[in-house]
């Protein structure tokens, strides 16, 4: 197979699991529960083609500019496609084809739910790496009502993000970081630590 670098591109992206389907004899990466891409093998181990998940409209594009992407094979041939392993789709496309297969799964899953695949607070904090895990269940289990906020009130950046854009995560917001996220800096931070805070959600946010 010509995209040698796919196995750990794929494993670097946030939540993916690898497994092998032992009666199809697919290797499947997958997101929450779902799979959003796989490749499938031969008899001998030999990987025949790549199925990822595409926008309808996107996928009937593509297979009319490449006759390396065809219809999924085995798969649902209104949303799955299946690109030829050594043929001719720029490396570069076939990355973001796979990034868009990965945030189309994970959009299929509720949004409370995808914070939680992804161990991602709205605002992009990781709450397995936070310092205040053992004090807060954490904003997603609590609704934002985290532990430094006055009883029954959500902080203010889960109220805007989930309860009045519905979003899933911040990421979804054009003004991200906006004047929220500084409003609510956690005073024991240096000005260097804040902005090394607000750098390091803001790159969570877009490798989710």
């Amino acid at each position: 197979m010509r995209y040698d670098w796919m196995d750990e591109y794929l494993l670097s992206k946030r939540s993916v699991t690898k497994d092998l389907q032992a009666e199809w004899n697919w290797t499947r990466y997958k997101i929450g529960d779902r799979m959003f891409a796989a490749i499938l093998l031969d008899d001998d181990d030999k990987p025949v083609y790549i199925n990822l998940k595409l926008d309808p409209a996107e996928g009937e594009f593509l297979r009319g500019q490449y006759e390396d992407v065809i219809p999924g094979y085995y798969s649902d041939k209104r949303c799955w496609n299946s690109v030829n392993p050594d043929g001719e789709v720029p490396d570069e496309l076939l990355r973001g084809l796979l990034d868009k297969s990965y945030h189309l799964v994970l959009k299929g899953f509720p949004k409370k739910r995808q914070r939680e695949i992804l161990g991602l607070s709205v605002c992009g904090t990781d709450c397995s790496a936070c310092y205040c895990k053992d004090l807060c269940e954490g904003c997603n289990a609590a609704c934002g009502k985290v532990f430094h906020m006055a009883a029954g009130k959500a902080c203010p950046i889960y109220a805007c993000c989930a309860g009045k854009h519905r979003y899933a995560t911040c990421a979804e917001c054009p003004e991200v970081p906006c004047d929220l996220w500084r409003s609510e800096r956690d005073p024991s931070y240096s000005d260097e630590q804040f902005e090394a805070s607000i750098n390091e959600r803001v790159a969570n946010l877009k490798d989710a």
